[in-house]
């Protein structure tokens, strides 16, 4: 059973919208204390545009939706000491009475179980260059089969083999929506050079789609590619070497599984001087904004 705060539980018992946030976006996401700024201010975008946010999270083994000020903070200063729960892993930190950081596919299953619909995130996992030899994708994905939910993300992470991800998608048989594109997006960059296979561009249309998806009892959840914005973005061109750079060095460590994006990430940020650390941020707040949109539509 999911906890939820006495605001949550008010607002599904009316059906107001309400927008799933994860938590180890803030753990393993970002550094300190940015973390921490970038969880308030995606909290409040929501706010501001007319729904409500639910950051989930495991808390001494108790599954929970909607975070205190006290708590957030405590997520971003714990940091990566704090596990990083997957869906599988579920079981072992509930059992054990364990804090945890939910990732995308876990912050999707809990979401599901709340009866919260749609969720916002900075970029999905998806399947990681080699996965085609080492079976290295994420749990993400076969969430995405599963869980009714909804999910706004700039793409895929642009550290993953994107043309696989997109593939794995489609085999399991998960629409991946470009919002007001027809390119998927990478993560740092607005366009991939992969095309999307549908298009929506308005918040009405997303939630039209979700409602006649689930109402055909086709199982399972949405991708939302929401492309950073322009201002933000660091173009395809310029990053790729850089994520090459920061591939090599994560494989000389033998970093492996879970530990390779938040080393990419961090790595990343360091060789881009911060500013990759910067557009993750943009994007995550652009994604907050859309996501509660489609939740307002979708609650009417």
């Amino acid at each position: 059973m999911i906890i939820l705060t006495e605001e949550l539980k008010s607002a599904l018992a009316q059906n107001k919208p309400i927008v799933a946030l994860e938590s180890t976006i803030i753990a393993h996401g970002m550094p300190f204390p940015q973390n921490l700024e970038m969880a308030q201010e995606v909290e409040q975008i929501i706010r501001g545009n007319g729904a409500i946010p639910a950051t989930i999270a495991v808390i001494d083994g108790e599954l929970r939706a909607g975070l205190s000020t006290a708590e957030l903070e405590h997520f971003a200063k714990t940091g990566i000491s704090i596990i990083k729960v997957s869906t599988r892993d579920l079981p072992f930190v509930v059992a054990r009475k364990i804090t945890g950081a939910t990732t995308v596919a876990s912050t999707m299953r809990l979401a599901a179980m709340a009866g919260i619909h749609t969720f916002a995130t900075g970029g999905i996992g998806g399947a990681h260059r080699g996965a085609e030899k080492n079976f290295d994708i994420s749990a993400d994905l076969i969430e995405f089969s599963q869980s009714n939910v909804a999910v706004v993300t700039a793409g895929a992470k642009a550290i993953l083999d994107l043309a696989l991800t997109l593939e794995t998608l489609e085999t399991f048989g998960v629409p991946v929506v470009g919002y007001g594109t027809d390119d998927f997006p990478a993560f740092y960059s607005r366009s991939s050079s992969h095309k999307v296979p549908m298009r929506c561009d308005t918040p009405n249309e997303i939630a039209a789609m979700m409602k006649a998806k689930w109402a055909m009892d086709l199982k399972g959840g949405i991708v939302v590619a929401n492309p950073i914005p322009s201002e933000a973005e660091i173009p395809a061109t310029e990053i790729a070497p850089r994520i090459e750079a920061a591939i090599t060095e994560a494989k000389a460590q033998n970093i492996i599984g879970k530990n390779v994006t938040p080393f990419l990430l961090k790595r990343l940020a360091e060789i881009t001087q911060g500013r990759s650390l910067a557009a993750n941020i943009a994007l995550v707040k652009n994604n907050a904004k859309l996501a509660a949109e489609i939740a307002v539509a979708y609650s009417q």
